[in-house]
Order: structure tokens, then sequence, then C-alpha cells
């Protein structure tokens, strides 16, 4: 018997994984959360659907309650770490969405396992590897991190991923994300940026992804502008794409109703 509940843990690779498992379904749905989060930035996704399916969000490793293991992160890890939980919870397949890093989690693991995959959800994401430029401005923030720690990095972040309107009218939203910034092991950010830095891009293998597809973006996101999302949709056979008024780079939490709808109705639709 898989248990359910609050913060369960798990040994995964050389990480104990901690996750939420509520609900019943036959294919379960799995939540990956961005950088640097962790999966508390989808409650309002699961106190949706979990009265109608199973649902599964987790901290990636070094995140929220997961150890970081000794492998140096890369997004190849992390996309390991998924298959391996599907395994260990015995989940054949899943239906997968993925925030931003979680999107490129989930590109990377459709590409290399996409028999475990029963439909995707890409959320404010991109398929493109970084630019020099993307490149050296991670390993700045890496030395500035190393040099002043998270405060300034947190605050720089902050401003980053909402749009106007909820860093004005959302300020108890904004301050729980800049809580579970700061909560985050400087180490995990330091590690985990380096590997966003490296990893490969997806583009070339998006014309092979053949399930269901599901795109998502707000319309103000500046970490991942919708002209990606745009790009996803074009080439990824029969996807849907949505784009949220009033919503940037957390258009999960800055339009949680819109966001859990769509959601919802793609998943009743397969």
């Amino acid at each position: 018997m898989i248990a359910t509940g609050n913060d369960i843990e798990v040994k995964i690779n050389d990480a104990e994984i901690c996750y939420d498992d509520f609900g019943e379904s036959n294919i379960p749905v799995i939540f990956i959360h961005g950088f640097p989060f962790n999966k508390s930035s989808w409650q309002p996704q699961i106190d949706f659907l979990k009265n109608k399916y199973r649902v599964i969000a987790y901290d990636i490793r070094g995140f929220g309650k997961s150890t970081s293991g000794d492998e140096e992160p890369s997004i190849n890890l992390f996309a390991d770490d998924l298959i391996q939980m599907m395994d260990v919870l015995q989940i054949k397949k899943a239906i997968v969405c993925g925030l931003s890093m979680g999107g490129y989690i989930l590109l990377n693991a459709i590409n290399r396992y996409p028999e475990r995959f029963h439909a995707i959800i890409l959320s404010d994401t991109q398929c493109i590897g970084d630019s020099a430029e993307a490149k050296e401005k991670r390993y700045k923030t890496i030395k500035q991190i190393e040099t002043d720690g998270l405060t300034d990095f947190a605050a720089g972040f902050i401003k980053n991923v909402f749009c106007q309107e909820s860093l004005e009218n959302k300020k108890e939203l904004v301050e729980k994300i800049r809580n579970i910034i700061l909560s985050t092991k400087p180490k995990t950010v330091i590690g985990t940026l380096a590997a966003l830095a490296q990893r490969q891009e997806k583009c070339f293998s998006l014309n092979e992804i053949s399930v269901p597809t599901l795109i998502l973006c707000g319309k103000e996101d500046k970490v991942t502008p919708l002209i990606q999302s745009e790009f996803l949709h074009a080439h990824i056979k029969d996807s849907k794409l949505h784009s949220l008024d009033k919503a940037g780079h957390m258009a999960n939490l800055e339009q949680a109703d819109e966001f859990n709808k769509l959601v919802n109705d793609f998943i009743t639709n397969l």
C-alpha cells in the first residue's frame, strides 16, 4: 500500500525526496515546481484537483524538505529522479505538469522516457538552452550569492517573476514566495543555477512529443516570455496554448482559478 498525505519521504537515487500525495485516479497528476521554489508552490492546484484525481507534488532534491544527495545537480539528474520516483510509487504513466525549471525537467524526461507520459502540461517554460550572455549572468549571480547570501538575490528574483499587478495587490503571495526562496540552502541555489546554465536545449525533440500537451503562460512573463510558449505550441503537434492575463512567471499562483480551470478541462478531455 502506497502512503498518502503530506511530507512523505522516499529514497530516490542518492537523495531523500519529500512529496505530497492526495486523491485517487488511475493516472496520477504529478507537479514539478520551478526554481528556486518547492512543492508548496502547487498548493492551489493540489487543493482544487485532489477530490477528482490522484495528485502528487514533490520537492526537487535540495529544495523544500528533500535532501541534496551527493551527485552534482543537473537537469538530467532531476529528470532521472522523476522517473525513479514513479518507479518506486509504481506509476507506469502519469500526466505531468512542470513550471519553468519543472518544464525543463519534463522536456528532458519525455525526450528520454516517452512511454512514461500520458499527457504533459508545460507552464511558463521554454525549450532553449542558456545563451552565452544568460550563462554569464547566472555565474555572476552565483558569485553574488557566495559573497552576500540570498537576500538581494531573492529581492531581484521576486521583481522578475511577478507581474506588476501581483507585486502591488498580492503582497501576501509575494511574501510567501520570498520566504520560500530565503529558506532554500544557498548551496542548492548555487548548484541549481550552474545546472540551469549547463542544460541542453530540447527544441530539436519537440516534434517527437506525441502525447496531448497543454501549454500555459502568463502574458506578462518576463523570465520565459510568451513567445517561447508560442514556439513550443508551433512545434508540438496538436498542442493547446493558453495565455493568462494579469500573470507573470508564476501563472499558477497569480491566476490560480483560471490556471486550475484550464488544467482541469484539459485532464477531463483526455
